[in-house]
């Protein structure tokens, strides 16, 4: 039996990602394209912050979606908002190549041994970087677009206006809606959050 949404979440919108990913299923091509339309710009957002290089960002990206549609018969409404599910897929997937290289890569010798560091904390960042991402995923759609247009993308503020097609001043209360909306969301986790990057500052050794 299909999990409830969770409590304050629109039912409307886990029954329309039901309908998309029940299309998916089917073999619709174009249901297949409003998910990447949807969630494209986020994943890639994961992969870069995450893996640091944008070729393999989009290879990310890429095995993101190939996943999803193969989950697609599968596919549980209710759990959480499609963007979400699609963060998570493409945030383990990172974790599986920085894990892959990590579990490749020599011993470093002692003249390294800074490098080394340095890379862990970059994880311990890009991690609480993730957390952040999959937050804005949960945003209503509105909130996330913008967001998403004017600091993943680099649009600015008449760009992305001009994409959603409203006014500058209807973006700019969108924007303050979201971040507002963030902080929310985030607030839980704030501790965890702090005391992982205050870790990754703390070990990293100084430069004489």
């Amino acid at each position: 039996m299909p999990d409830r949404p969770p409590q304050g979440a629109n039912p409307a919108d886990f029954e329309a990602d039901a309908a998309l990913m029940r299309r998916i299923a089917n073999g619709d091509k174009d249901a297949g394209r409003e998910l990447m339309e949807r969630s494209l710009g986020l994943v890639l957002a994961i992969g870069r912050r995450m893996l640091r290089d944008p070729v393999e960002a989009e290879d990310v990206a890429q095995d993101t979606f190939i996943r999803a549609w193969k989950a697609a018969p599968d596919w549980q409404p209710g759990r959480a908002k499609l963007e979400s599910w699609m963060c998570r897929i493409a945030a383990n997937l990172c974790l599986d190549r920085l894990r892959k290289k990590r579990e490749a890569a020599m011993e470093p010798p002692p003249e390294m041994q800074d490098g080394a560091a340095a890379a862990d904390n970059g994880m311990i960042a890009n991690e609480a970087g993730m957390r952040v991402l999959a937050a804005i995923a949960a945003l209503p759609e509105r909130q996330r677009l913008a967001l998403e247009l004017c600091h993943f993308q680099d649009f600015s503020n008449i760009e992305a206006a001009e994409k959603l097609e409203i006014s500058v001043d209807a973006l700019e209360s969108l924007l303050a809606r979201g971040r507002r909306k963030l902080k929310t969301l985030l607030m839980p986790q704030r501790d965890e959050l702090m005391s992982s990057l205050s870790e990754a500052a703390e070990s990293t050794p100084e430069v004489m």
